[in-house]
């Protein structure tokens, strides 16, 4: 029987897997890249090779594992490897390895962008001088740009079938745009200073972070050629676990020291932002990401074992320490 610490082991394993595999592939990308000028190729090299997690594009590659698998030619069922090879799951395919990095990349331009002086104003990311602290402000707003328009770029030009890159490219224009995480920094800055409610933090986190982690689960599911009944599944999952990690980073903002985070801690509360811990208390906030964790684990139970590496990624973004 395996201990929690073995299981821990495992689930961090794979993660890191998965986050080399990504750089991996954000390396290729940027090196094949032509056009770009030196001075901004150094800066981008620069932010996407700051020490991330990847946890959003490993969910791409995980929910990509889950689905994929051979069709039966007679029933058009889908036959999964574990049957036929040896009890191993799916498989991560060439197009999922490209939506992760964009994921990436739209994720990456975010943080330059929200660490600008007229948004979160910070100086530490992921243990790192932030962007416009290393070069310039002006120069961070053009990387973040450059970042947001190449992660479509290579949706367009890198995915092999034309109607899985339209997929692809319409669910992160969705997830990413003014009705998706702009709408929650919009929401975000506005509702500083302000007494704000358990539902319109709801609204906020949805939109800014939890979106974009249903993005990624629905990116993933649709290079693994998912059904309809496994996308449903995995849009819901994605979007419990996703407000999940924005409450469990809120709570992280008052109790973890900016060494533990990589980034400065206590900025919420300084900006008096409307976040989880100041309207409803820290234990209810936790006890409101426990929820959202067992919901998410509960919409798994078609999958069967397949998705225990999901299962574990609901809970570990709610003991993570930054």
């Amino acid at each position: 029987m395996f201990t929690e610490k073995a299981v821990n082991d495992a689930f961090d394993t794979q993660l890191c897997r998965k986050a080399q595999l990504v750089n991996n592939t954000l390396q290729r990308l940027l090196a094949e890249a032509v056009g770009i000028g030196e001075d901004l190729r150094e800066v981008l090299k620069y932010t996407l090779e700051a020490p991330g997690k990847r946890v959003r594009s490993a969910l791409v590659l995980w929910c990509c594992e889950l689905v994929s698998g051979a069709r039966n030619s007679t029933t058009g069922d889908r036959v999964q490897k574990g049957e036929i090879s040896n009890g191993v799951s799916g498989e991560v395919n060439r197009n999922a390895e490209i939506a992760a990095a964009a994921v990436e990349m739209v994720h990456t331009y975010s943080l330059v962008h929200d660490d600008l002086p007229a948004m979160d104003d910070d100086d530490l990311r992921r243990g790192l001088p932030t962007c416009h602290k290393v070069f310039d402000e002006a120069t961070a707003i053009l990387a973040g740009d450059a970042l947001l328009t190449l992660a479509f770029e290579i949706l367009a030009k890198e995915i092999d079938e034309p109607a899985i890159a339209v997929r692809l490219i319409a669910q992160l224009a969705e997830a990413a745009g003014p009705a998706g995480m702009i709408a929650g920094q919009m929401a975000d800055l506005k509702a500083e200073k302000t007494q704000g409610t358990e539902e319109l933090l709801q609204s906020i986190h949805t939109n800014k972070t939890a979106k974009m982690f249903r993005c990624a689960a629905l990116m993933g599911a649709i290079c693994g050629g998912a059904n309809d009944s496994e996308i449903q599944s995995l849009s819901e999952y994605g979007l419990k676990i996703g407000l999940g990690f924005q409450i469990a980073d809120d709570i992280l903002d008052v109790s973890a020291s900016s060494e533990q985070l990589g980034k400065t801690a206590g900025k919420d509360v300084r900006a008096a932002k409307c976040t989880y811990p100041a309207v409803v208390g820290v234990e209810k906030s936790k006890r409101l990401a426990k929820k959202l964790a067992d919901e998410a684990v509960a919409l798994l139970e078609p999958f069967g074992p397949k998705a225990d590496i999901l299962r574990k990624l609901a809970t570990a973004l709610l003991e993570r320490t930054r």
